[in-house]
């Protein structure tokens, strides 16, 4: 059965979005949603570029707000900043909470967003993997 995970930031339109294409792509058996604390009510220009480079974009992903997920079942939240760490809701059904941070790549350069990505690639997906053991 597929494991379900939402990625929480504050704005929901960089790394959070980046992370949910990711996991989605790349991670068998585990599926993804993103929300923001305050969600920003876009998709950053420069992460749909780079998610639809790696041609792993999806028509679906938008920035949500968390009203809109917090009653789906979830097996794994994880906090991509330090806000949604601090403000992260409770969840109606006790879900495991984990911490991932990253810098916020907005109002920075396309280059900023490649790292971004290679980070989350790099040190998200795997501690996804573990603490969905």
């Amino acid at each position: 059965m597929d494991k379900k995970v939402l990625i929480l930031c504050t704005g929901n339109s960089c790394r959070s979005i980046i992370a949910e294409a990711l996991i989605n792509a790349k991670l068998e058996g585990i599926t993804a949603d993103s929300s923001g604390v305050k969600a920003s009510g876009r998709v950053n220009p420069n992460a749909q570029e780079l998610l639809t480079q790696k041609g792993i974009w999806r028509d679906e992903y938008h920035s949500k707000v968390i009203e809109t997920v917090i009653d789906n079942d979830y097996d794994l939240v994880v906090t991509v900043c330090g806000h949604a760490n601090e403000t992260c809701p409770t969840f109606p059904k006790a879900v495991k909470v984990i911490h991932v941070g990253f810098e916020d790549p907005d109002g920075k350069e396309f280059s900023a967003f490649e790292d971004t990505y290679l980070e989350i690639e790099e040190k998200l997906l795997p501690e996804v993997i573990e603490a969905l053991k």
